[in-house]
């Protein structure tokens, strides 16, 4: 048996470019792919925190040190330039896999610039 669990995340990472003329996806600057572990046309989903809505959609590079991400073809209809947006990666993972399972957790400021790395997500307290 296999368990989706988080593989990668790139926390508030923000929208810089929104191009509905363009074949689909999400382009992402390559150094930030390669942080999370991202693979370009992996399935990814994407949770845009400024508006709430959630969608799914592959990984394509874009420039190293762009700092892009562009919402491409309907997905550009989900954001609008300067929202911040969660992109989360999933895969399956057997039980043996489990329990050395660490997600890779890449944390953003407003120009895409990393702020800090994690493996792991605090416990939520009341």
């Amino acid at each position: 048996m296999q368990t989706q669990m988080l593989k990668a995340k790139l926390h508030r990472a923000c929208v810089t470019h929104c191009e509905l003329d363009y074949e689909g996806s999400c382009a992402i600057d390559s150094k930030l792919l390669d942080l999370a572990g991202i693979r370009e046309y992996e399935q990814i989903q994407i949770y845009n925190i400024s508006n709430g809505e959630r969608f799914t959609t592959y990984a394509i590079s874009a420039e190293q040190g762009s700092q892009i991400i562009s919402l491409n073809g309907a997905a550009a209809h989900k954001a609008d330039i300067g929202d911040r947006v969660i992109i989360c990666a999933y895969a399956g993972y057997s039980e043996a896999e489990l329990s050395s399972h660490k997600p890779k957790l890449v944390y953003l400021d407003e120009l895409n610039q990393v702020t800090r790395y994690s493996d792991a997500i605090p416990v939520q307290a009341a």
